[in-house]
């Protein structure tokens, strides 16, 4: 007869399916179901003074971006059409910018946000076409957006995603902000998420393919209408947009704030940054170090080996004061486990939350050899990828004369947000100036060149890159 365990004992091991939804959400965002009268407002914008900015659907609202990356949420109350924001991410606070429909086929409003633009605004009449496309045995949603008036051909942005579960289709801003500047998207639902057949999965070399898949129908529904194709990631996208990128021919890949090591190192960096904050010196570091290699191991087995490597590191350490500081991704969790649970509970569990990740995943020689342009936008100051040593071997690759740019936006964090920061918690705020049109502008033609506002730009070693701006 097996011992029942009492319903509190699995509370702890629970908490580590949120772990397994490793890399975040570019968008902090998530949705449901707008009135009518709203929802037919998303898209991209042109006040009367020419400023752009873009409105997508969020959780009980519309948020808006500028082109400048000053962002806030609308939210919504019934089907009323005139609405106020406050800064960013803020719940409360003040109302910094506000919005008057006109009905939808008018395709008018009024917009305002203290510090300017104020006035009117028209829908910009971008050109939309959903389709359904095979990957593999999987029918996935997707949606080609063009410029609006464009005769020649433009370049062409395949999103790539990241962790999230929502529906790309329906949120991603990027649809409406790169198009509005000239370039061309292909955004799609990832197998598993809004409109796509399939299970959700974190297999990055599946991911993949789906973007090839995605990036050949792109082509098949406007086979002369791109001048230069590539892949945008951000996050776990960062993974998914070289690797795409090394599976077809492509002018070009772009990565924001992801990691150029493996799936592990994001928890492992994370454990080390908590404990930096914490104060605990480099002595501490080195243990903490063997009790990641320990909970590496039982991720990346899906719970068949680094039992014992567990227990050993909490019978070292388990007593002194830095080892309830660990928190990381998911170390902090599964050291919540009860050494007494049997394994195989601890394994039964893992299991049902398992998403397939690519724990052995090592992106370095796919950079290595991928011969199109690649830019990296990181954010400085980002908890979730830790990535002092992704630019270690951005730089390295760059000193091998690799085709890669970098531009680091200082006092950002995961998203490229800047932020505020009160008993360390943060609280998003905006895109820096210059996020935006530096990705469309890379896009376009890859040379880093002029300012974007603070970004340190750190351009590959290159022709074509010698009279770019230094920083």
């Amino acid at each position: 007869m097996l011992t029942r365990l009492p319903a509190s004992a699995l509370i702890p091991i629970v908490a580590i399916a949120a772990a397994l939804l490793l890399g975040g959400c570019a968008d902090r965002d998530a949705t449901t179901p707008l009135p009518e009268t709203i929802a037919c407002q998303t898209g991209a914008w042109r006040m009367e003074s020419g400023e752009i900015l873009s409105l997508s659907p969020v959780d009980g609202g519309l948020r808006y971006r500028l082109l400048d990356g000053r962002s806030g949420r609308f939210e919504t109350a019934g089907d009323d059409t005139q609405l106020s924001a406050p800064e960013g991410w803020r719940e409360q606070g003040a109302m910094v910018a506000t919005v008057a429909f006109e009905p939808c086929d008018a395709g008018r409003m009024r917009f305002r946000i203290d510090g300017g633009p104020s006035g009117k605004a028209e829908k910009i009449a971008l050109l939309m076409q959903d389709t359904r496309f095979r990957s593999d045995d999987l029918t996935l949603r997707g949606r080609l957006v063009l410029p609006a008036d464009s005769d020649a051909p433009v370049p062409l942005a395949v999103l790539a995603h990241g962790s999230e579960r929502y529906s790309a289709v329906d949120i991603y801003p990027l649809q409406y902000l790169l198009p509005a500047q000239g370039v061309a998207v292909f955004v799609y639902d990832k197998r598993g998420t809004g409109g796509s057949e399939g299970e959700y999965t974190q297999d990055f070399h599946v991911l993949a393919d789906d973007a090839v898949a995605a990036l050949d129908e792109a082509r098949r529904l406007a086979p002369d209408a791109f001048s230069r194709t590539g892949y945008v990631g951000g996050s776990q996208g960062g993974w998914i947009a070289p690797l795409a990128a090394s599976r077809s021919r492509v002018d070009y890949a772009v990565a924001m704030f992801g990691l150029a090591e493996g799936a592990l190192a994001e928890d492992r960096e994370q454990v080390m940054n908590d404990l930096r904050a914490a104060g605990h010196g480099e002595d501490v570091l080195a243990k903490a170090r063997e009790v990641t290699d320990a909970t590496a191991l039982l991720m990346a087995s899906g719970f068949t080996r680094g039992f014992d490597e567990l227990d050993a590191v909490r019978r070292a350490y388990g007593d002194e004061a830095w080892f309830g500081d660990i928190r990381g991704e998911f170390t902090g969790r599964i050291l919540e486990f009860p050494g007494w649970l049997p394994q195989w509970v601890s394994r039964r569990i893992a299991m049902h939350y398992d998403v397939g990740t690519s724990w052995d995943y090592e992106p370095l020689p796919v950079l290595a050899e991928l011969d199109a342009p690649q830019l990296w936008i990181i954010a400085a100051e980002d908890r979730e990828a830790p990535n002092a040593e992704t630019l270690r071997r951005l730089r390295a690759l760059q000193a091998q004369e690799r085709p890669i740019d970098l531009a680091i936006f200082p006092e950002t964090d995961h998203g490229i947000y800047e932020f505020t920061e009160k008993d360390g918690e943060r609280t998003l705020l905006r895109h820096p100036e210059g996020y935006l049109r530096l990705l469309a502008d890379w896009i376009a033609e890859p040379v880093l060149r002029g300012r974007y506002g603070t970004a340190k730009l750190e351009p590959a070693p290159a022709a074509g890159h010698a009279d770019a701006l230094p920083q």
